[in-house]
């Protein structure tokens, strides 16, 4: 079966999913290891949304920390970073209590064992049969507004991906390699 993956402009799917939570791990317990998350948990948001192969393995870890080490800088932009795989939220546990960058991640791992939201969103991998490296930007209105794929073998760029978003939150044109505090393209001045 072939899926065709969404692009600009199109709504993001809805989705209700298991997660890990977020929390650090000293503060995480029975009760609130694994939380649900759904198209409304984050209403009036931005989200990123990047989905990565397989946990315990190699190019992920360093992808997901990197976003880590920047959900900050996203929350100070209203935007809610989401990882998933489509690992079960048990796999992603036992995965986040054994890499030790991952054991203090600050957003949630969904775990798409359906994989109905990465068949959705048109990113399984036909011959893996797992979710592609993919990130998705999506607006407040649950419209993507970006939308990139990597090779599996080959990480992505968390930074470029604060920088579009950071693009798309000035609702203006961004010449190439525009970053936040740059100006911005004018139409009155580039007429003149």
């Amino acid at each position: 079966m072939e899926y065709i993956m969404l692009g600009v402009g199109s709504q993001f799917p809805e989705f209700n999913l298991k997660a890990t939570s977020p929390a650090k791990l000293a503060e995480i317990n029975i009760d609130n290891v694994f939380i649900d998350i759904n198209n409304n948990t984050y209403q009036g948001k931005w989200l990123v949304v990047f989905f990565y192969p397989k946990d315990f393995t190699f190019v992920c870890p360093t992808e997901i920390a990197a976003f880590g080490d920047l959900v900050e800088e996203f929350s100070d932009r209203d935007t809610q970073v989401l990882g998933g795989s489509t690992d079960s939220e048990f796999v992603h546990w036992a995965w986040r209590k054994h890499q030790p960058e991952l054991t203090d991640l600050p957003f949630p791992l969904l775990a798409d064992v359906k994989r109905d939201l990465s068949s959705a969103l048109g990113i399984l991998d036909q011959a893996e049969g797992v979710a592609q490296r993919a990130t998705f930007i999506v607006d407040p209105d649950g419209i993507i507004r970006h939308v990139s794929v990597n090779d599996l073998n080959v990480g992505r760029n968390p930074k470029e991906t604060l920088r579009v978003l950071d693009a798309l939150q000035t609702d203006e044109l961004c010449p190439c390699n525009w970053s936040k505090g740059q100006e911005t393209i004018d139409l009155k001045d580039a007429t003149k």
